[in-house]
């Protein structure tokens, strides 16, 4: 249950970045993060198979590209010089095999053989090329929506103290844009270093082959890649988990302004609202803008070191020629895959960037999923009733949302089966939060909660809540059918339950009188229908799953004193053979129940019925002579108030 006013007052919402109560490695090293999702890509190694063999065979058309566009300027150079009277033979520079063209073969012929197989090499190149992309993105892809899901499905089962503790915008970056991160990271960086580690293995023993010590030399500026790479990359990690802080800034602003939108025009805070927006979206450019600077001083020196590279092969590799230690073919072929190391080596500056970039955001996601799950059904299954009779005991229950801020302290309280008891109380004294404990969605700090006798903690969570009905204060209903709404906690309802549930509630015939009945799509949150419309609703929702035991947190609060009514007879309709805790403020509502309790501090400090209370001089007394004294003034001026009454 949401608990609107006790978590308000008892200010979680200031701790929302640092009070990660049950978060296990929130913060995570580098290489254990990297470590982890090169695990997590491991458990899909047969689509990483297909990548590691359509990674050889783009390579070894490459090389035969390249071998075939040496051989060709060999030959070309064999048939202009002195030697072309001689026999020329086409060497494979992978070795194995070599082809000699017979001597009636013309020039244009052997060329042309040459030619045709660079073509079909290139065309091969493209086949595979296309399937690499495909198997790629299926694999990546595959890794995404089931971590989506994995995090998605985390949140379903975190209980309240995670979500007190979390922006709604944090939330949503971390389910959609932090996801991503870790696709950025198999995409971008195990993927990438495979075809890096393959490719440069492949050319560097292609090269070696040629000449060894023509590979050495020009491989010399490597390692000064490697290191710059390296430094680069601890310089900009801190800005890009700064930058994943202010994009979340950004989203909960966003957030919480179509939230509220209805109080930022009401107050006509359009302008100021959108300045605040403004102004994160400014830090966070400034902040990006930094990074990318960064960036940019990393490509000149990339450029440079690869320079060094070619001017090592013009240099040495034209001294080994004129000496006639190393033919043209080879000089082309070294050309050619040094041009090729030099864009993975610049692949290896985009992959220390994209680490830094992804590591935050999945370390965000990791958080989720490290989350430990404190409520939840007993190891092996728990207890397992079809319906249960209702019987509530809450037996010295101590809870606190924060540490040394105590909500309930010490409460003894027990509620018979199908019997009503209602609570009252000032703002921040525990109502909603006594509410949240017997659904479980908080465990107590202390003490014990009980229904039917056995702790609540014994029970299959499940089942204790199917026999839990909620009515909120503000009721959220979802942009779907009215039916949808009625049925969403038990979608295989019949219609003739659905019907008996809003008939229940005191809700079909304003139902009946909408456009399409039943059947009409109501807007985002029910907004189409009025507030008491909404409760009648909830009501419904809530009946539909005849629970023994029925929470209602203060239905009439916010409701004129006509709808106010209608709700009541609503919830009379609904507590029948139900065991009921109802928070209420106004004596319409306090003179059903059978036992009124009052809360102060987190303590019950009265407790009695009706008539019980209004003969004592506590806080009850006080508060319903207050009421009846404003339901006077309203009838002077003859104004009806549905509060009055002894």
């Amino acid at each position: 249950m949401a608990a609107q006013e006790d978590k308000k007052d008892n200010k979680k919402n200031n701790h929302k970045e640092t009070n990660w109560r049950n978060v296990k490695g929130g913060d995570f090293s580098t290489w254990a993060l990297i470590w982890r999702m090169i695990k997590l890509a491991a458990g899909y190694w047969r689509g990483c198979l297909r990548v590691v063999f359509i990674q050889l065979v783009l390579l070894f058309f490459l090389v035969t590209t390249f071998g075939g566009l040496g051989s060709g300027v060999k030959y070309i150079q064999h048939m202009t010089g002195e030697d072309k009277d001689k026999s020329f033979v086409v060497e494979s520079i992978i070795g194995g095999w070599e082809w000699s063209p017979d001597d009636t073969w013309v020039p244009m012929m052997v060329l042309g053989v040459i030619c045709s197989v660079v073509i079909l090499a290139a065309v091969l190149h493209a086949m595979a090329r296309y399937l690499e992309v495909v198997w790629q993105a299926g694999l990546v892809q595959k890794i995404v929506v089931r971590l989506r899901s994995d995090v998605y499905n985390r949140l379903q089962r975190l209980s309240f103290r995670f979500f007190d503790s979390s922006d709604s915008g944090s939330l949503l970056n971390r389910v959609t844009t932090d996801v991503q991160s870790v696709r950025l990271f198999v995409d971008g960086v195990i993927v990438e270093l495979i075809k890096l580690v393959l490719a440069l293995g492949v050319f560097i023993y292609v090269m070696v082959g040629i000449h060894p010590k023509l590979t050495l030399v020009c491989m010399a500026t490597v390692p000064l890649l490697a290191i710059s790479s390296i430094v680069f990359s601890r310089l900009v990690k801190p800005a890009y988990k700064e930058s994943r802080v202010l994009h979340d800034v950004i989203v909960n602003r966003l957030t919480e302004n179509l939230l509220g939108k209805r109080v930022v025009k009401a107050f006509a805070q359009e302008e100021a609202e959108k300045k605040k927006f403004d102004e994160a979206n400014e830090t966070f450019r400034k902040q990006r803008q930094w990074i990318f600077w960064r960036t940019s001083t990393m490509i000149p020196l990339m450029e440079f070191f690869a320079l060094g590279n070619m001017l090592m092969l013009l240099t040495y590799g034209g001294y080994l020629y004129a000496e006639g230690d190393i033919e043209v073919d080879g000089i082309i072929v070294f050309f050619l895959l040094l041009r090729q190391i030099t864009e993975y080596i610049f692949g290896l500056f985009q992959i220390t960037d994209t680490i830094q970039r992804s590591l935050t955001g999945s370390a965000r996601v990791f958080e989720v999923l490290d989350t430990e799950i404190d409520i939840e059904s007993p190891a092996g299954g728990g207890v397992v009733e079809e319906r249960l009779k209702g019987d509530i005991a809450f037996k010295d229950v101590k809870f606190s949302y924060l540490e040394g801020e105590g909500v309930l302290k010490g409460v003894n309280l027990h509620v018979e089966a199908e019997t009503c008891v209602a609570i009252l109380g000032a703002t921040g004294s525990g109502k909603t939060t006594l509410l949240s404990l017997v659904p479980r969605f908080y465990d107590p700090d202390a003490g014990e909660v009980f229904v039917d006798g056995v702790r609540l903690q014994e029970y299959d969570l499940d089942c204790l809540r199917r026999n839990v009905g909620l009515v909120f204060q503000e009721s959220f209903l979802f942009s779907t059918t009215v039916w949808g709404n009625i049925a969403f906690g038990n979608p295989k309802a019949s219609r003739e339950k659905i019907t008996k549930a809003a008939k229940i509630a005191c809700a079909h015939d304003f139902i009946m009188d909408l456009p399409k009945g039943y059947d009409t799509i109501i807007g985002e949150n029910g907004m189409t229908l009025s507030g008491g419309q909404r409760q009648r609703l909830a009501i419904a929702r809530a009946v539909l799953l005849e629970p023994a035991i029925l929470l209602l947190d203060d239905p009439t609060a916010a409701i004129d004193p006509e709808t106010e009514q209608e709700i009541l007879e609503a919830m009379d309709q609904a507590m029948l053979g139900r065991t009921t805790l109802v928070i209420a403020h106004r004596l319409s509502t306090l003179r059903r129940a059978d036992r009124v309790i009052v809360l102060e501090d987190g303590k019950i400090v009265e407790e009695g019925t009706h008539e019980e209370l209004m003969a004592s001089s506590g806080h009850y007394r006080k508060a319903a002579e207050l009421q009846i004294a404003d339901a006077r003034s309203l009838a002077l001026l003859g104004i009806e108030d549905g509060g009055s009454g002894q």
